[in-house]
C-alpha cells in the first residue's frame, strides 16, 4: 500500500543521502498523479455474427456454387451446397472512430476475376478480392450512400451512382476517378453500360431516364415518359433491349441503337412493313427507341424495386416490393416476328369488320378511324409485347429484398447432376423439355435466404404438349440468423454458451467463434437465464409463460403457464436453488428446480412455484442481491421497491426516475444499485439508506439495458440510441463509448470475469467486445470524441457548401462533367505531406548548395576544397537526395486521393513539384543496371504533370518563371512515355510468341491465329 511504498522510499532516500522532505514531495505527487490519472484497459469490437443477408443485393461468383450477402457493414460469402460460411469480408475500421461503421447498401461482381465492388452508406467504395478476402482498392468520390453499382464488360471501369444524385466513373486498373456526371436532380437508382455505343444510362428518383456519352462526357439523350420515380433498369446480354421499372404496373421496353446500326434496323423495319412509322422519325443520335410496355401480372401497385436479365438473355425478372416475383419469357426474333404478323392480321380483320359496319352508323366510321389512327401510331414494328411472355410467379412467404440469377455453369451443373439437359427458355413452348429454366437466390427481410430454381414440365407428346412452370425451393439460409429482433441474452456460468430470444425462435451460439449450435421454436421471448449446470435453459414470453428447454436435446420440454402478463424479467437465486420472475400482472413469483421422472424412466427439469409477492403496479425488472438479503423490483410508476429475500418484508422506495425504470443490476458487493429508464438516464442508488449517489445522463434515447463487470463498480449500458457505453460508478464518469450495431440495442450480457461482452439488436446482429491489454485515459478519449464532434461538423459545413456549389453548377449547366474525388482527411493528409516533403527538400537542397559555395570559395582562394568540413547528414531526408525524398512523398500517396491532393495545394508548390518531374522521367540519361533508361516512375511522373497542367494551366500560362520548368518537361516527358509504351509493347509481343509457342507443342490450329494455320499447312505440303 501507500505506506509501504512510502517506507521504501524513505530507505532509499537514505541510501542516496537526499533530503526527506524531497522524497516526501515526490512521492506525494507521484501518487496524486496516479489518483487524478486513472488508466483502463479499452474494450474493442471483436465479432459480429448472426446476420445472413442485409439491405443490399446477392450476388453470385463466377462459378455458381458460391454466394455473397451484405451482412450490414461485411460482406459474407457462403457456400450454397453445405450451406455454411466460407468466409467474411470485413473492412478495418479505425479505432478511434466514434461512429457506426458504414453499411453495405449494393453489390456488384466483376466480369473479369475474383472481384466484387461494394457500395457504403457513407460514400464509400471498396473493392473485394473473394479469393484472398483482402480489400485492394478504396473509392471515396460521394457525399452520400451509394444507390448503384455496374462494371464494364471488360471490368476495367466502374460506374456508381449515389443519393447525392452524381455519377461517377473509376479506373479499376488505376486505382482513380476519372471523372463525375451531374444531371440528375433526385437519387440516382440504377444503371447500366452500353458498351457496344460507349454509353451509360442511368435512371433516378426524378422520373428521368438519361444516356451519356463516355467519350465527350455529356447527357446526349434524356428520356421523360415515366409518370413517377423510375425505380430500376437492366440491359439485354445482346445490349439491343433496355427494360426500366417504374411505380406503376408496367415495364418499358426500348431498343438501342448504335451509331452505324441505327439506319439499317429502320430501313428493315420499313421494308418489312412498307411503311416508315415511328423509326423512320427517330433522331439520328437517339440511343433508345421506345418500343411500347408490358404489363405485370402480379404486384398490384407495388412499385418495381429491381429487373434483371439472366445471363443468357433468355428470362427477365421483375420484382415488386412484395412478396411476389414475376419471370417473363424473351421470345426468338422469329417468334416476335409471327406474333407480329399475328396482331397485324387481327387488326386487319378488326378493321375490315369495322369498315363494313361503317354504313350502320357515325359511331362505326369514329371506331374504323380510331383503329387506324392506332395501327398508324403502332407502326410494324416489333413492340414490347411481341417479344415478352409473362412465364411465371414466384409467391414467397415473406417479402423480398432482391434477387440475383445464377450464372450458366451452376445451372450446367445442376442439369449434368440431374442428367437431363437445360430446356432453352427461349425455345417454343411446344418444344420445351422438362428441366430447370433458372435458379435464383431470393435475399428475404427477414434475414434469410432462399435459392428458388424454376423447372418446366411437359406433359403429353406432339401437339397435344403441354408445357407447365413451376418453382422449387432448392435451398435455404436461415439457421445462422434470427428472423427478427434480438430481445434478449444470457451467457451460461461457464461463458462457454449463448441463448438469444425473439419473437418465435431461441438460438444457442458459441459466443466465442459465432456458431449456432441449435435452434428451437418458442414464444416471443422477452427474458431469459441458463438453469445450473447449464444443460436447461428458461425463457419468459409475451404471452405470460414460461418456457424450459433441453439444450442438449434442442428441444422445448416444458411450457408453464406462470403470468396472466407478459414475463418481463427473470432473476437467479445466488444460492442455485430457483429464480425469480416478474410480470405486467403486478406479480412477482418465486420458483424452484425440479426434476421429474417422466415415460421411459427419463429425468426431466421442472418448475415449482413457491411464493408470490403482489404488487401494486406492472412489474417491469426484477433483481436479487448476490448476498441474498434484498430483492429489488421496478414499477411501471417509475420507483423501484426493495423487499427483505427471506421474509418479503418492505425496506426501501428508490424514487427520482421520470419514466419507468426498464432495468436494473445489482453489485456484486451488493451496495450499489443501478437502474436505467425510458427518461435516458441512469441512477446510482446505495442500498444501505436508498439514497441516489448520482444521476447520469446516458444516452440519447432509452436506456434498455444495464449489467455490472463482477467484482467490480464498472458497469456497462445499451440503449436505443445504438450504442453501448462503459461507465465507472464510483467515480460517476462514462469511460468508452462503443458504436456498431445499426438499430437499437436490446439486451447486453456481461462475462463471469468481465472480458467480453455481447449485445443484440434491432439489426439482428450479435457482437462481441472483448477487453484488450490496451490502457487508456479519460480525459484523452474525452478529447477524442470532441475532435470527431469537430470534424464531424467540418464535413457537415463541408457538404453544405458543396451542395450549394452543385445547385449553383447545375443551374448554369445541366448535364455537366465535374472531377471525381472528394476531400477527405486522407487527401488533406497527403497534401500535407507532399507540402512538408517539399520545404525540407528545399531546405536540404539550400544546404547542398551552400556547402559547394564555401568549396568553391575555398577553392578559390588557393586553399583546398578538403579544408572545409564534410556536410552532416540531415536526418530527416532519410539518407536520400531531395528529388528521391519528394518522389517517396508523392509515390506514398494512394491513386484514388492523388487528384483531391494535388487540387488542395498551392500554385507555388505545384510549381516546385513540376520541377522535380523531370528528374523522376530519367532526363539525366542515368542509366540502370540493365543498360536502359530509367523509367520506373514514368507512369506517376506523367499523371502528376497531367493533373498539375489541367488544374494550374491559366497560371502556368501566365507565370514567366514557370516556362523554363514548362520546357524542361517536354523535352523529358514525351520520351519517357515512348520508352515505356516501347516496354510494354516488347512484352506484348513476346506473351504472343510464347503463346504460339505453346500452341505449337499443342499442335493445335486456332482460327484465331492465322499465322500458325498457314505454317502448319506449309509443313503439310
Amino acid at each position: 500500500g501507500p505506506a509501504l511504498w512510502l517506507r521504501e522510499h524513505m530507505c532509499a532516500a537514505a541510501v542516496l543521502r537526499t533530503t526527506p522532505t524531497r522524497a516526501i514531495n515526490s512521492f506525494l505527487m507521484v501518487a496524486l498523479t496516479a489518483i487524478m490519472v486513472k488508466a483502463y484497459l479499452r474494450y474493442e469490437f471483436a465479432a459480429a455474427y448472426g446476420v445472413i443477408t442485409s439491405n443490399s443485393n446477392p450476388v453470385y461468383d463466377a462459378s455458381g456454387t458460391q454466394l455473397l450477402t451484405s451482412s450490414l457493414e461485411n460482406i459474407s460469402l457462403w457456400n450454397l451446397k453445405q450451406g455454411s460460411l466460407v468466409r467474411t469480408l470485413q473492412p478495418s475500421a479505425p479505432s478511434t472512430s466514434t461512429s457506426s461503421p458504414a453499411e453495405v447498401t449494393i453489390l456488384a461482381r466483376s466480369p473479369q476475376g475474383p472481384k466484387v465492388a461494394a457500395g457504403y452508406s457513407d460514400g464509400c467504395i471498396r473493392i473485394w478480392d473473394t479469393s484472398s478476402g483482402e480489400c485492394n482498392v478504396t473509392f471515396k468520390g460521394h457525399k452520400a450512400a451509394v444507390t448503384a453499382l455496374r462494371f464494364n464488360a471488360s471490368g476495367s471501369h466502374l460506374a456508381s451512382g449515389s443519393k447525392d444524385t452524381d455519377l461517377i466513373m473509376w479506373d479499376v486498373v488505376g486505382e482513380t476517378g476519372l471523372y463525375r456526371l451531374r444531371g440528375h436532380k433526385d437519387q440516382v437508382t440504377d444503371l447500366v453500360f452500353v458498351d457496344r455505343a460507349h454509353k451509360l444510362v442511368s435512371c433516378s428518383k426524378d422520373g428521368l431516364v438519361k444516356v451519356w456519352d463516355l467519350d465527350t462526357q455529356h447527357c446526349c439523350q434524356t428520356i421523360a415518359g415515366h409518370k413517377a420515380e423510375v425505380w430500376t433498369l437492366d440491359v439485354d446480354p445482346a445490349q439491343k433491349r433496355l427494360v426500366t421499372g417504374s411505380t406503376d404496373h408496367e415495364l418499358r421496353v426500348y431498343a438501342i441503337q448504335a451509331a452505324g446500326e441505327e439506319e439499317e434496323g429502320e430501313e428493315a423495319a420499313a421494308a418489312a412493313a412498307g411503311t416508315s412509322g415511328p423509326a423512320g422519325s427517330a433522331k439520328q443520335h437517339d440511343l433508345l427507341r421506345a418500343m411500347g410496355s408490358v404489363k405485370r401480372q402480379a404486384g398490384g401497385n407495388e412499385r418495381v424495386v429491381l429487373v434483371r436479365y439472366d445471363e443468357a438473355g433468355e428470362l427477365l425478372s421483375c420484382l415488386g416490393a412484395g412478396k411476389t416475383l414475376e419471370l417473363f419469357r424473351v421470345r426468338s426474333e422469329e417468334e416476335a416476328r409471327k406474333k407480329l404478323r399475328r396482331r397485324k392480321k387481327r387488326r386487319r380483320e378488326k378493321q375490315q369488320k369495322k369498315q363494313a359496319g361503317a354504313a350502320d352508323g357515325s359511331d362505326g366510321e369514329d371506331a374504323a378511324g380510331k383503329d387506324a389512327e392506332d395501327a398508324a401510331e403502332e407502326g410494324d414494328v416489333v413492340q414490347a409485347s411481341d417479344e415478352l411472355e409473362p412465364l411465371h410467379v414466384v409467391s414467397c412467404k415473406h417479402k423480398i429484398k432482391s434477387f440475383a440469377f445464377a450464372p450458366r455453369a451452376a445451372m450446367k451443373a445442376a442439369a449434368a447432376g440431374a442428367g437431363g439437359k437445360r430446356p432453352k427458355a427461349g425455345s417454343g413452348t411446344g418444344a420445351a423439355a422438362s428441366g430447370p429454366l433458372a435458379r435464383l437466390a431470393l435475399s428475404m427481410a427477414n434475414n434469410s435466404l432462399d435459392v428458388v430454381e424454376v423447372v418446366s414440365a411437359q406433359t403429353g407428346g406432339g401437339d397435344a404438349a403441354v408445357v407447365s412452370v413451376s418453382h422449387e425451393v432448392a435451398g435455404r439460409l436461415e439457421l445462422t440468423g434470427h428472423r427478427s429482433d434480438i430481445r434478449t441474452l444470457a451467457l451460461s456460468p461457464d461463458d462457454q454458451l449463448l441463448m438469444s430470444a425473439s419473437n418465435s425462435a431461441v438460438k444457442v451460439w458459441n459466443p466465442a467463434t459465432g456458431t449456432c449450435l441449435a435452434t428451437m421454436e418458442s414464444g416471443y421471448g422477452l427474458c431469459c437465464l441458463f438453469a445450473p449446470g447449464s444443460r436447461h435453459a428458461v425463457l419468459g414470453t409475451k404471452e405470460g409463460a414460461l418456457e424450459v428447454f433441453d439444450l442438449g436435446a434442442a428441444e422445448r420440454v416444458h411450457v408453464e403457464e406462470a403470468h396472466s402478463g407478459a414475463v418481463w424479467s427473470l432473476a437467479a437465486l445466488p444460492d442455485n436453488t430457483g429464480f425469480v420472475s416478474g410480470s405486467a400482472d403486478k406479480t412477482v413469483k418465486f420458483w424452484q428446480w425440479s426434476v421429474v421422472v417422466g415415460t421411459g424412466g427419463s429425468r426431466q427439469l421442472r418448475l415449482s412455484h413457491t411464493r408470490t409477492l403482489k404488487m401494486a403496479d406492472d412489474v417491469l425488472c426484477v433483481r436479487v442481491s448476490p448476498d441474498s438479503r434484498l430483492l429489488a423490483v421496478s414499477l411501471l410508476d417509475a420507483t423501484i421497491k426493495v423487499f427483505y429475500l427471506d421474509s418479503l418484508k418492505f425496506f426501501l422506495s428508490l424514487y427520482g426516475h421520470k419514466l419507468p425504470v426498464l432495468c436494473m443490476d445489482i453489485s456484486s458487493d451488493s451496495t450499489l444499485l443501478v437502474s436505467g429508464s425510458a427518461d435516458k438516464n441512469i441512477k446510482v442508488w446505495g442500498l444501505d439508506f436508498g439514497d441516489c449517489h448520482k444521476s447520469l445522463f446516458a444516452h440519447s434515447d432509452t436506456v434498455m439495458q444495464v449489467a455490472f463487470v463482477r467484482n467490480t463498480h464498472y458497469c456497462f449500458t445499451v440503449g436505443k440510441d445504438r450504442l453501448l457505453k462503459y461507465w465507472d460508478l464510483d467515480r460517476h464518469e462514462m469511460l468508452l463509448e462503443l458504436p456498431g450495431h445499426h438499430g437499437e440495442v436490446w439486451a447486453l450480457a456481461v462475462s463471469s470475469y468481465g472480458d467480453f461482452i455481447v449485445t443484440g439488436s434491432h439489426d439482428r446482429s450479435l457482437r462481441r467486445w472483448e477487453r484488450t491489454q490496451e490502457p487508456f485515459f479519460v480525459e484523452e478519449e474525452k478529447e477524442k470524441r470532441l475532435e470527431s464532434l469537430f470534424e464531424a461538423d467540418l464535413d457537415k459545413q463541408q457538404a453544405e457548401g458543396d451542395a450549394e456549389g452543385a445547385a449553383g453548377a447545375r443551374a448554369q449547366e445541366e448535364g455537366g462533367v465535374a472531377p471525381a474525388g472528394r476531400r477527405t482527411l486522407d487527401s488533406v493528409s497527403a497534401a500535407d505531406a507532399i507540402i512538408e516533403a517539399l520545404d525540407i527538400a528545399a531546405n536540404e537542397a539550400d544546404r547542398i548548395r551552400e556547402h559547394e559555395a564555401e568549396k568553391s570559395k575555398a577553392a578559390a582562394a588557393g586553399g583546398s576544397s578538403k579544408a572545409v568540413k564534410p556536410l552532416a547528414p540531415n536526418p530527416m531526408m532519410l539518407g536520400l537526395n531531395p528529388s528521391a525524398y519528394v518522389l517517396r512523398a508523392v509515390s506514398n500517396v494512394k491513386a484514388a486521393d492523388m487528384e483531391s491532393a494535388l487540387l488542395m495545394m498551392p500554385f507555388s508548390e505545384a510549381l516546385k513539384l513540376l520541377g522535380y518531374l523531370p528528374q523522376w522521367l530519367g532526363s539525366s540519361g542515368a542509366k540502370s543496371k540493365r543498360g536502359s533508361t530509367a523509367h520506373a516512375h514514368a507512369e506517376l511522373a506523367v499523371r502528376v504533370a497531367v493533373l498539375l497542367l489541367r488544374l494550374h494551366h491559366a497560371q502556368l500560362t501566365s507565370t514567366s518563371s514557370a516556362r523554363p520548368v514548362l520546357l524542361r518537361l517536354q523535352r523529358s516527358l514525351r520520351p519517357a512515355v515512348q520508352g515505356l509504351k516501347d516496354v510494354v509493347g516488347f512484352n506484348m509481343a513476346a506473351l504472343q510468341h510464347l503463346q504460339r509457342q505453346a500452341r505449337d507443342r499443342a499442335a493445335v490450329v486456332g482460327e484465331a491465329d492465322p499465322l500458325l494455320a498457314a505454317k502448319k499447312a506449309l509443313l503439310k505440303a
